[in-house]
């Protein structure tokens, strides 16, 4: 639903937003090995998922996002608001019968490709374009639907034969977007705005038998906001300026991350997104394309990828449109394109500048190196153990993880609180002291330990077990 105004933001504001809003939108879509039977591609779906609410309670998983971010508008602003999901819809695979009927089956084998049952994802969109004045200090609704539908695609071999028949079906699936507005206080004209997106939809599971498969064609998935404003501009959430720092404290974010998103140096464009970005986000120009496997690794996708054997590939293929993609980049790439895969300094350029003429290779090749073992004086044996909180830690004792004391990752913070066993005291060149763990309970902690493969924290990011 749109409504319209003279002042709207222009539909190529969004562009430069869009490019990293894709990404979003297929995060971890389909993940490498890129085919259907492989165990991670079995749970999919992990960001910006809204389930039906009847569904939610007992499974932990929300029903809405809320975006509330500040916005400095200026004469008669319009705000532009794009809504995007993914709708889910199953894809079965049926074989022709010599009767010119159809069976379902588990594959349907072709030349180039294996066709197999999968769940694709659609992109949706609601646009809306409303005056911010109108939003001051009242609520405006817009409700949406999608409509359950079946399509079915025929399969024909190399020789024009009809062998199957692909049969695609969509659930129903609703919501309603909520915006609001109000006028803060203070020296400057601020509205603090609020947009929530909200899954309406119906459908009720049949008590204590729903899974998760039943619940997502009735969900948005990964969904995301694209906030644009005609005339004025959006204050930045993790830097504000000083005299909005408070005001900004106070905006509730749900289940969803807005950051400044639009082109360098603009800040009239916002996406909220349901994985955490910083201002201005921009996909790496050495990449050659979307690899949608979350951790987005290119380099590393693309040599696996190309290093898949022909049935896998023909699996791949047959998975998905996308995968079949990553698969034909991957078995394309010219040698000096995954060359530049292999990594940029970025900040280096930046702050020397290109048109200074400063030699950058000679900073990585000073006349002597700055560390030489041979030269190096005589040291001490390394301790094999190191003093933590009043606790001698060395191998074998048990430890409490406590990350999150620097800059961290997803995977750092999963393992708060977990109690760890200490398999070496690990000392650098610098001084710096690292503890090898491994996490006790993981199933794989044996053969990691036997591979020699282990997390590693600095003593200040544990507590022995007994202080804990």
């Amino acid at each position: 639903m749109t409504t319209t105004a003279d002042t709207a933001v222009p539909a190529t504001r969004f562009e430069t937003a869009r490019q990293v809003a894709d990404a979003v939108l297929f995060e971890g879509y389909v993940l490498y090995p890129y085919r259907a039977s492989a165990a991670k591609n079995r749970m999919r779906w992990q960001f910006g998922v809204l389930v039906p609410p009847a569904w939610a309670p007992a499974h932990e998983e929300h029903t809405f996002q809320r975006t509330e971010i500040l916005l400095e508008p200026r004469g008669a602003a319009t705000l532009s608001l794009e809504l995007r999901f993914l709708h889910a819809q199953r894809r079965t695979v049926q074989q022709a019968r010599p009767d010119g009927s159809f069976e379902e089956v588990a594959e349907l084998h072709l030349a180039d490709r294996v066709l197999v049952p999968w769940d694709e994802g659609t992109e949706e969109r609601v646009e809306v374009s409303v005056p911010v004045a109108e939003l001051a200090g009242a609520e405006a609704l817009f409700p949406f639907a999608r409509p359950a539908r079946e399509e079915v695609e025929p399969v024909v071999d190399g020789d024009g034969r009809t062998v199957g028949r692909l049969v695609r079906r969509t659930e129903r699936v609703s919501g309603i977007l909520r915006l609001s507005g109000a006028e803060l206080g203070g020296p400057y004209r601020v509205l603090k705005l609020s947009a929530v997106v909200e899954n309406t939809s119906p459908w009720a599971p049949d008590e204590g038998s729903a899974t998760r498969e039943e619940a997502l064609p009735r969900s948005l998935v990964a969904a995301h906001l694209l906030l644009g404003v005609s005339s004025g501009s959006f204050l930045s959430m993790t830097d504000p300026p000083e005299w909005a720092k408070g005001a900004v404290a106070t905006c509730e974010n749900r289940h969803t991350w807005p950051v400044l998103a639009g082109e360098p140096g603009r800040a009239d464009v916002v996406l909220s997104s349901p994985i955490i970005l910083e201002d201005h986000p921009a996909i790496a120009p050495e990449s050659a394309g979307a690899m949608y496997d979350a951790t987005e690794i290119d380099e590393i996708l693309a040599l696996r990828t190309a290093a898949l054997t022909d049935q896998e590939k023909r699996e791949a293929r047959g998975t998905d449109p996308r995968a079949a993609a990553v698969i034909d980049l991957a078995d394309s790439m010219p040698p000096e394109v995954l060359e530049r895969l292999h990594g940029a300094v970025r900040g280096l350029r930046d702050i020397t500048g290109e048109a200074g003429g400063e030699d950058l290779g000679a900073l990585f090749r000073p006349e002597s190196p700055w560390w030489d073992p041979a030269g190096a004086d005589p040291v001490e044996p390394v301790p094999e153990h190191v003093t933590v909180e009043g606790v001698r830690v060395g191998v074998g004792s048990r430890v409490v993880l406590r990350p999150g004391l620097r800059r961290t990752d997803a995977q750092d913070l999963f393992l708060q609180g977990r109690t760890a066993r200490v398999e070496a005291v690990l000392h650098d060149v610098d001084g710096g002291v690292h503890l090898a763990v491994t996490v006790e309970g993981d199933p794989g902690a044996d053969i990691r330990r036997e591979q020699g493969r282990f997390l590693y924290f600095q003593p200040d990011e544990v507590t022995p077990e007994e202080r804990a």
